[in-house]
């Protein structure tokens, strides 16, 4: 496993490395039109979908993340490969000053995210996604105005 291919990247680290660099970290979405599959499968919970209803679920989900975090540091930490299949070890900081089941908190944000994808000829056409949800509800303050 590693965070950065000692030799040059393959193209399935290239289009996992443009998604967040490219999207989640600025909120860019355009950068979804290039990197996945118009016919794109998306199994992570609350964005699963096929095709156009999956490749507008991401980019919602990149509107939502920005929102909550807009100085979100992303890093991949670790990956490995398998065929056309790659998986990495995502860690996000950042502060969150937007809102999350209520106002803003301001706090700061330090969350792991695995992400699962297979890609074809540079694009993803098929992803699983881990975010450490409950760690966001408990970092935001959500959980304790649950409480």
């Amino acid at each position: 496993m590693t965070a950065q291919p000692d030799t040059d990247p393959s193209a399935a680290y290239k289009a996992m490395r443009r998604i967040f660099d490219e999207g989640f970290a600025t909120g860019g979405t355009a950068v979804v039109d290039e990197v996945c599959s118009p016919d794109l499968v998306e199994h992570q919970f609350g964005l699963a979908g096929t095709g156009a209803e999956a490749i507008e679920h991401v980019k919602a989900a990149i509107a939502n993340v920005h929102t909550l975090v807009p100085d979100a540091k992303i890093t991949i930490e670790d990956s490995v490969e398998s065929g056309d299949t790659i998986w990495v070890r995502v860690h996000v900081q950042g502060t969150a000053t937007g809102p999350y089941f209520g106002p803003p908190s301001g706090r700061p944000i330090d969350i792991t995210v695995i992400d699962i994808a297979r890609v074809v000829e540079g694009r993803i056409v098929e992803h699983w996604g881990v975010p450490d949800r409950f760690a966001i509800l408990a970092q935001t303050g959500a959980l304790e105005r649950l409480a």
